[in-house]
């Protein structure tokens, strides 16, 4: 989570503070994953399905190139409430077609942490752009997706290297859709790289790792923390400040979640069988 709330931040920055385009962010930080992962993961695997797929790295496209393109529009607060209300939504959606059944205490946990975070970002938040609003929410449901096919991962590393590797052809069919408005400066180009190479390739990996290990419903809700971790590194690392009403929303941010994670519910007979990673 504090790799996704790090990927957060420097995409907010570079779109925000930077001259770089979307289309152009979004090239950079797939290509700029890949190769890292090309680089650094070169164990063999035995499984060439555990080298990810195509259907994963469209969802893992999809999602980039819309967060990239909705943050252009949107207010970080309202951004990071459509991004991860939704992936909980589809996450949770998904464990309970499959067969996950949330006890009441796990359920009181994601309602907590939902409202913790809307409490947390949503206090001054003007109405935002509809298609940046819709751009978030394909970015939630894509993200969502992704996660889920991450369940069947047997190869964390070799899937997220090959999921990378086949996104960049995405990413450069739509920087050449978009070349008419491209731009990037030095500053841009940077946070763009260190999104992909750091914050992106090296999270992925471990949440491709850990998310087997998780029920739906828990992966979803632990990601809510990571605006709660963005908002904390603001105020550790520039100064800014929280009111006490954020901090009892981080406070029943953390509570749902461990709420969630600790009164996890059982599974019966499964309806479908998992996404592949």
């Amino acid at each position: 989570m504090l790799a996704f709330a790090a990927n957060s931040v420097l995409c907010r920055l570079a779109l925000r503070d930077t001259q770089i385009d979307a289309a152009t962010f979004t090239f950079v930080r797939l290509a700029a994953g890949a190769l890292a992962l090309a680089l650094f993961v070169r164990r063999p695997t035995r499984d060439a399905a555990a080298g990810g797929n195509w259907t994963s790295a469209f969802a893992l496209f999809l999602y980039a190139a819309a967060f990239s393109f909705a943050y252009t529009r949107l207010p970080a607060g309202i951004g990071a409430l459509l991004l991860f209300g939704t992936v909980q939504t589809t996450m949770v959606a998904y464990g309970v077609w499959r067969g996950e059944r949330p006890t009441a205490l796990q359920i009181l946990g994601m309602l907590l942490a939902v409202g913790g975070l809307v409490v947390l970002l949503w206090p001054g938040a003007s109405a935002p752009s509809p298609i940046a609003a819709a751009l978030m929410l394909v970015a939630g449901i894509a993200w969502g997706g992704y996660s889920l096919r991450g369940r069947s991962s047997t190869d964390a590393q070799a899937a997220t290297r090959g999921n990378f590797i086949r996104s960049v052809p995405m990413a450069a069919a739509l920087l050449l859709a978009a070349f008419a408005t491209l731009r990037v400066d030095a500053q841009g180009l940077v946070l763009a790289v260190a999104s992909g190479a750091l914050a992106s390739a090296g999270g992925y990996v471990i949440w491709y790792s850990v998310t087997p290990l998780l029920q739906p419903s828990q992966a979803a809700t632990v990601q809510l923390s990571v605006p709660l971790i963005a908002t904390i590194a603001g105020v550790v690392l520039l100064g800014e400040t929280m009111s006490p009403g954020q901090l009892a929303a981080g406070a029943c941010i953390l509570g749902g979640i461990w709420l969630s994670l600790l009164f996890a519910g059982r599974r019966v007979a499964p309806s479908a069988r998992s996404p592949k990673a």
